[in-house]
């Protein structure tokens, strides 16, 4: 797994072992970021659910001003630290040992672009996309990737699913608030 491009491009980025992490296939990392693009720029992101922070990490990579990435496994939460600080983002990197509903209860400010990447059928996507979509700035995106075969609603905290995308067993929602227009 590397930093596909930008300020970091080549980067190798670890992760962790075993059956419990699920990296975004660099496929659909490509895909993600092309989506995206022209939204990263300057922008506050947050990266729930980080795992290696390979979501999170590309966005600095592509010029985002801020990351926060945000796991409740303290493994992953290292992992990703290793990874901000082999990047050199360590300024512009937050990295949150907590779980998503009680890291988004508190004060965690506004954010432009969200990447939510929950561990698959476990019903943690449905709970943190209206938490996360009530956490963005107008005119934000929250991104989410889930298997295929699961249903995301076409409505949270005042956003609207724009778009899915489908690559292989992966799908890619794209959330807007419903009353910003598309730029």
């Amino acid at each position: 797994m590397r930093v596909i491009t930008g300020s970091a491009r080549g980067r190798k980025l670890e992760t962790r072992e075993g059956e419990a992490v699920r990296p975004t296939p660099e496929r659909v990392k490509e895909a993600l970021f092309s989506i995206v693009q022209f939204e990263l720029e300057g922008r506050r992101v947050l990266d729930l659910f980080a795992g290696s922070g390979q979501l999170g990490i590309e966005a600095l990579s592509r010029g985002a001003r801020e990351a926060v990435f945000v796991d409740a496994s303290a493994e992953s939460a290292a992992v990703v630290r290793k990874n901000v600080e082999a990047c050199g983002f360590s300024g512009a990197a937050r990295v949150v040992h907590a779980d998503f509903a009680s890291y988004l209860a508190g004060n965690c400010g506004k954010f432009d672009l969200a990447f939510l990447d929950p561990p698959y059928r476990a019903g943690l996507l449905q709970q943190a996309l209206p938490l996360a979509a009530s956490h963005m700035n107008p005119g934000g995106t929250v991104v989410c990737e889930h298997p295929f075969d699961e249903e995301l609603p076409l409505d949270a905290a005042g956003f609207r699913k724009e778009r899915s995308y489908r690559y292989g067993k992966v799908m890619l929602a794209v959330y807007r608030r419903k009353d910003v227009p598309e730029t």
